[in-house]
């Protein structure tokens, strides 16, 4: 968003709408217009102001108007970011992440956050039904559609079935994908989902202020023969991920 301080003030007081309306119009056409990406921060207060020729209070109106309307969303003590659109619904079959986002006309990426092998901890050992200490493959990534950080996804691959993960390219590679190759077929996944408070790591790669409350959703993904295949712990940004189900209610007796 240009704050080039050689152009005319954006605002007048001349026209009959309040100057806070007039503020509110103009930075609602700047973001149409592409000067600020979803998901990314605006400009400072200050050098707002100054753009639009305005006092902070006046600014504070037209930006808290602009948040009711869906357009902005405040991040305390880190300023004003653009709202992604909202995304349409995940399905209720199993798809992996990049599944969904092609199917929904979009571009999924990933910045890789950590990739390595371990060994598995109690908890771990238990949903893998392996001993503990036995060796896990572990990578987490901030997933992205159009460039907007939607989630972090840390996943769990037993070591046998993760051979050569190392060498994949896993910020356009589909971990679903990868081990569908490998003759592993990924056939049910149990899920739980709870909402949970963000800490200021997490805030910090979705973008959004610590504290806010994220969608987790925990997954144990199996194959035919029961035997687990993955396990994931994903982190959504609350205002960027809507699960639909159905539910069906059996005859009574």
């Amino acid at each position: 968003m240009s704050t080039d301080q050689t152009a005319p003030p954006a605002l007048t007081t001349a026209y009959p709408e309040p100057l806070w309306l007039q503020a509110k119009t103009a930075l609602r056409e700047r973001i149409a217009a592409g000067e600020v990406k979803p998901g990314s921060r605006l400009p400072p207060e200050r050098e707002l102001c100054q753009m639009l020729a305005i006092s902070r209070v006046t600014l504070r109106k037209a930006l808290t108007a602009l948040v009711e309307e869906g357009v902005l969303r405040p991040a305390h003590g880190r300023g004003w970011y653009v709202a992604a659109p909202e995304r349409k619904e995940w399905p209720n079959t199993l798809e992996s992440f990049t599944e969904t986002a092609h199917r929904m006309g979009l571009v999924p990426t990933s910045r890789v956050l950590r990739r390595e092998l371990g060994t598995s901890t109690f908890d771990e050992a238990e949903a893998f039904q392996i001993a503990p200490g036995t060796p896990l493959f572990r990578v987490d990534r901030v997933r992205m559609l159009d460039g907007v950080p939607i989630a972090v996804d840390e996943s769990f691959v037993p070591a046998d079935i993760a051979a050569g993960f190392d060498r994949v390219d896993f910020t356009s590679r589909s971990l679903y994908d990868t081990i569908a190759e490998l003759g592993f077929q990924l056939d049910r996944a149990d899920t739980t989902i709870e909402a949970r408070p963000a800490d200021s790591v997490l805030a910090g790669h979705l973008a959004i202020a610590a504290g806010t409350p994220v969608l987790e959703m925990r997954q144990i993904v199996r194959d035919r023969a029961q035997r687990p295949l993955l396990s994931s712990a994903i982190r959504y940004a609350g205002d960027r991920y809507r699960l639909r189900t159905s539910f069906t209610r059996g005859n009574p007796t």
